[in-house]
């Protein structure tokens, strides 16, 4: 079973606007691809609202918070939970701080899960556009084109990172990400909806209704 620390730091690192793969796909896909990702590219800081259903084994309802996801600039990233209770989690300078509302700060080191240090580098690599440094860490699959619907689906290449993260899956629509999938490798599920789509968040969701709401035109 995945830690509390561990999931505060899957949590941390859902942001996601951007992905790229070059070296296997021919050069027509690749350039598609590439036309994605100069679509969502956007400088730090960058924010956008989520709303997040985790589906969790050991719970017969799905655990869903919402607020708003942050990328600062680097290796700092932060999550403002805002419903149902104010929670704020921060990664900068390789440690972990969490904040709640009437509650001493807790601090951790990203080096106690050297795993999760892999993630955030792939992540920011991710959020900064650097290609070739987020193929090494992932194989990702794409299918559709910036012109309409399209999935990103990112595979961990690392053994201790599939440990933790089976596989990421991004949905999207034109130059805009509207959901991120995680699957965990103990078989939770964390669904992310982005932007807009947060405000859709049912109260008591589904898979399938989450399904469903990442796959509709807006």
């Amino acid at each position: 079973m995945i830690s509390g620390k561990t999931r505060l730091l899957l949590s941390l690192l859902l942001p996601c606007w951007a992905a790229t793969a070059w070296a296997s796909e021919p050069a027509v896909a690749a350039t598609s691809t590439q036309a994605v990702i100069a679509a969502l590219r956007q400088p730090a800081p960058a924010h956008t609202a989520f709303a997040e259903a985790r589906f969790l084994k050991m719970l017969d309802r799905p655990l869903v918070v919402s607020g708003q996801l942050s990328w600062l600039g680097d290796d700092r990233l932060q999550r403002r939970v805002e419903q149902p209770r104010a929670e704020t989690a921060t990664i900068a300078d390789g440690e972990v701080t969490q904040q709640r509302d009437g509650k001493p700060a807790r601090h951790f080191s990203l080096k106690r899960a050297p795993q999760l240090q892999v993630l955030l580098d792939s992540f920011v690599a991710l959020l900064s556009g650097d290609a070739a440094r987020l193929q090494q860490a992932f194989e990702i699959q794409r299918e559709g084109d910036a012109a309409g619907a399209w999935t990103l689906t990112l595979v961990p290449r690392d053994a201790r990172v599939a440990k933790t993260v089976a596989r990421i899956r991004i949905d999207g629509l034109g130059d805009q990400s509207r959901c991120m999938h995680m699957q965990e490798a103990d078989g939770d599920l964390a669904v992310d909806l982005l932007g807009p789509l947060a405000e859709k968040m049912p109260a008591e969701p589904t898979r399938a209704e989450l399904q469903a709401l990442c796959a509709d035109s807006p």
